[in-house]
């Protein structure tokens, strides 16, 4: 392990964070002295963001704890192009009203984690579509096209893989480095940017970056990247049988988020704490040293963690004491998550597969077919046998819900609205 003489780059290195670096030692001299401002840039593509943009919104908030500053840059002309990083296909086209809309829905989450002001390691927020939105496209030829090589961009693994693959890449997809770069640069140039953090998947365009701002004479730039999000399966990070873990509460409440991490591999305990909480690492050490039955009680720290950093102490501690009723008491918590459907489908009888579709808990009748077989699917804790049952108002417990429950650790209450 490389000792640095920052504080920031010996953080995210005891963490788990990096994965490459253009310039270890011109950054750890930078970040030494507090003058590595840097930036991430977020997409607009959804109304929130997800578990893989928290990964950099940490690096982020270790940055601004180490005396440097963070940007966070939103993608309001990138998301206009669409990055084809490790996709087959065209991102769908998303008009200016919907980016727009996305935009304001994203912005409130990076409070959570960054301190915003005036101060000299404040974070500022900016948005590309500032520069982008106004750039004359025979200029841009010009002054910016003619400094990249068709030749290069030919090997970066956003256009490489897409082409091996042999899917089609749009004209407008293949310019997206090239506004990303141009995006380091105008920040260089604004704000005295001098760093560009993400993915490792964005390896490529960072250095793009790095490289355009020599050729149009910014000071020096550096690229850092973090590892690609795993399971210690070796299966991706970030997908539930629901879908994505998002980061608005609207999209997945506290309760599912202190849950996905309380459903952590054992082996994964002691990275995650690392890499989502903001805990010490001497706590940390102690906490994944733990074997046996005892790494429940780690994960369930790092599930309070994680959620209370991203939402907040008492949604996080409601979370944990929702997941004690129901698991360990074997309560009906009202606090578990609750979909409200017309009370006249259950007056008429609601089919037990398009219930726990509705509820979000299987993704299809097939799969709740299977999972009736299998003994996996219960109503009111009963297992369901029986894949043409009905829910009617009988099924209404004393607190007026049907509790619905995929295996021993997904429930979600159906109330009649």
């Amino acid at each position: 392990m490389t000792a640095f003489k920052s504080d920031f780059l010996n953080t995210l290195q005891e963490r788990g964070f990096i994965h490459q670096c253009s310039d270890f030692e011109g950054l750890d001299a930078l970040a030494a002295k507090g003058e590595a401002t840097a930036y991430v840039g977020y997409d607009c593509t959804a109304r929130s963001l997800h578990i893989g943009n928290y990964l950099t919104m940490m690096m982020l908030h270790w940055l601004q704890q180490s005396g440097n500053k963070p940007i966070t840059l939103m993608g309001g002309g990138t998301t206009m192009v669409g990055d084809p990083s490790g996709k087959d296909e065209t991102r769908a086209m998303r008009t200016v009203a919907e980016i727009e809309a996305n935009k304001e829905s994203i912005r409130g989450v990076f409070a959570k984690v960054l301190r915003y002001g005036n101060g000299a390691s404040d974070a500022i927020m900016l948005d590309n579509a500032e520069w982008l939105t106004k750039l004359n496209w025979i200029e841009m030829l010009r002054d910016v096209g003619r400094h990249f090589s068709v030749n290069r961009m030919l090997t970066m693994d956003s256009v490489r893989l897409r082409l091996e693959r042999e899917q089609e890449m749009s004209f407008i997809e293949f310019n997206y480095m090239v506004c990303q770069s141009y995006d380091f640069v105008e920040l260089a140039k604004r704000t005295g940017c001098k760093l560009q953090m993400g993915g490792s998947d964005q390896w490529g365009n960072i250095i793009m970056g790095v490289d355009l701002g020599r050729r149009m004479g910014t000071h020096q730039l550096f690229a850092l990247t973090t590892p690609l999000l795993t399971t210690a399966s070796g299966a991706k990070m970030g997908k539930t049988a629901q879908g994505a873990v998002w980061l608005n509460a609207d999209q997945f409440s506290p309760y599912d988020f202190w849950q996905y991490w309380r459903n952590t591999e054992d082996a994964d305990v002691g990275k995650f704490l690392k890499l989502f909480t903001t805990l010490p690492m001497a706590e940390i050490k102690k906490l994944e040293a733990l074997g046996g039955s005892e790494i429940n009680e780690a994960k369930k720290v790092l599930a309070t963690e994680a959620t209370a950093l991203l939402h907040g102490r008492d949604a996080a501690n409601e979370a944990a004491e929702t997941a004690r009723r129901t698991f360990e008491e074997g309560a009906l918590a009202e606090s578990l998550p609750t979909v409200e459907i017309p009370r006249g489908e259950l007056d008429a009888g609601l089919g037990v597969l398009n219930a726990f579709v509705k509820a979000g808990l299987v993704a299809s009748n097939g799969e709740a077919r299977r999972q009736i077989k299998g003994g996996g699917l219960r109503v009111n804790d009963a297992p369901v046998t029986d894949e043409k049952m009905a829910l009617s108002v009988a099924n209404l417990t004393p607190e007026g819900v049907v509790k619905l429950s995929f295996g021993k650790k997904k429930h979600v209450l159906i109330k009649p609205a």
